[in-house]
């Protein structure tokens, strides 16, 4: 299950998006919003973020104007890992090393083919383990509000 949320600036992309997740079978949780009336985004990134911290959802998909904002809101949920990829090899490394549980996107920022693309990668790219999972165990611990240690 894939939580997906979205702002006002993001709503059409959301939708491509949808559509796309209809097409690869996945099945989506879509927590708003669906109007291009103004709202505010922490609202949106919370509930998709949360319902990936309790487990109801696999990852998530945030979308707004340019991505930064659903991704700083998100990444504020103890055990979000959310990473703002605008190309194809930064969402295969932010699986592939950094474990990223969600994926945020601009939609003001990069086109709808992109934005699929991107997409596509995160969702079928598994975390390579190993050495990444030390590193990602450290993020974990500042997560937690421990410190780290040389």
């Amino acid at each position: 299950m894939i939580a997906i949320a979205c702002d006002h600036g993001a709503v059409a992309l959301k939708k491509e998006i949808e559509q796309m997740l209809d097409e690869m079978g996945l099945a989506y949780q879509d927590f708003g919003t669906d109007s291009s009336a103004s709202v505010d985004y922490p609202v949106y990134a919370e509930k998709a973020a949360r319902a990936v911290t309790s487990g109801e959802c696999d990852r998530g998909i945030l979308l707004c104007g340019t991505g930064l904002g659903m991704s700083l809101a998100a990444n504020k949920v103890r055990g979000i890992r959310c990473a703002l990829c605008g190309d194809c090899f930064s969402a295969e490394m932010s699986r592939r090393h950094n474990n990223a549980n969600m994926l945020a996107l601009g939609a003001r920022v990069i086109g709808p083919e992109l934005a699929k693309m991107i997409t596509r990668i995160f969702l079928t790219t598994e975390f390579e383990g190993g050495r990444h999972a030390r590193r990602v165990g450290m993020i974990d611990t500042l997560d937690q509000g421990g410190t780290l240690n040389e």
